[in-house]
């Protein structure tokens, strides 16, 4: 049997299996985010399919076992898929995989576009396959870094009314763990991935784990600079035995600062940013009206 009879059908069958697998994923993702929470909390293999749950329990040891490969960068690449927020064992091993089947299948396409004659000619199939091969390796990471960056922005934007309940909480009298807890509960439906993690910091807490290094897996978890100087002061704080209640209120007072500067600095760009809008579709547009007119009575003046 020519190769060419079953390459083309199984390109085809891994294409429609990733583009029905990242349009499951969006539809999963529109789910309230607070059952999405609770249901992330669940087993992994009660939240897929049976067929899904089958045929990852034949690929994952693939995965699995390359992860040592990537040493140092396999470590990171944990951390950055749980800044992510995709904190499942099997995140890493489902990334790698990921990785190598859009190589395999960019692969299989550059080979049928050099084999299966077309109208395109030799520069067109080098660009194309370049394409194709530098999007198989560059869009997993492109994801990736983009759902950091959407889910940095939801704690960023929750973080200062969860550190202002906070410092209420605490000067009310609770203790932190308490103080944290009730935080959770009050910001659960309005950001659903802040309570999240400080739940997370508050079962580690209740198992047994050290409380700075709770606070240390929330500063990993997240990445966020306004988060890494929290856990930094409550770690000291708990250090020298200093009032919790007081250091977080100077913490919130300077937090509200920096938020302060950050809106300025953003305001001062404003003018810059808006230069390119007007130069290229508000200036043409505005000459058109108030030139035009004139342009076409002198053509008419010119022509007569």
């Amino acid at each position: 049997m020519n190769d060419s009879n079953w390459l083309i059908p199984l390109s085809v069958a891994l294409g429609g299996f990733f583009f029905f697998y990242a349009i499951a994923n969006w539809v999963w993702n529109l789910r309230d985010p607070a059952r999405r929470g609770i249901a992330e909390l669940q087993d992994d293999r009660l939240t897929r399919a049976w067929f899904g749950r089958q045929a990852w329990e034949v690929v994952a040891p693939l995965g699995t076992s390359l992860l040592p490969l990537f040493g140092a960068e396999g470590k990171r690449l944990t951390e950055r898929l749980q800044m992510a927020g995709l904190r499942r064992s099997s995140a890493p091993a489902s990334f790698v995989l990921s990785k190598i089947g859009l190589v395999l299948v960019a692969a299989v396409a550059i080979w049928a576009l050099w084999q299966f004659p077309n109208a395109m000619s030799d520069i067109q199939r080098m660009l194309l396959a370049a394409v194709l091969a530098i999007s198989a390796i560059l869009l997993p990471n492109w994801w990736l870094q983009r759902k950091i960056k959407l889910r940095q922005a939801r704690l960023r934007n929750g973080f200062p009314d969860s550190l202002d309940m906070l410092v209420i909480c605490v000067e009310a009298g609770l203790g932190l763990s308490a103080a944290m807890e009730r935080v959770t509960d009050e910001i659960r439906h309005m950001h659903p991935d802040l309570a999240m993690e400080l739940a997370t910091v508050n079962a580690e807490i209740r198992s047994g784990i050290d409380r700075g290094t709770a606070l240390r897996g929330l500063n990993t978890r997240t990445g966020l600079p306004e988060i890494r100087g929290f856990v930094s002061l409550l770690t000291q704080t708990l250090q020298l035995g200093t009032g919790v209640a007081e250091s977080l209120r100077i913490y919130a007072e300077e937090f509200r600062d920096q938020r302060m500067h950050r809106a300025e600095e953003r305001a001062a760009k404003t003018g810059t940013k808006m230069i390119f809008p007007l130069v290229l579709c508000e200036f043409p547009a505005f000459f058109l009206i108030a030139v035009g007119p004139a342009t076409l009575r002198l053509i008419d003046a010119f022509s007569a």
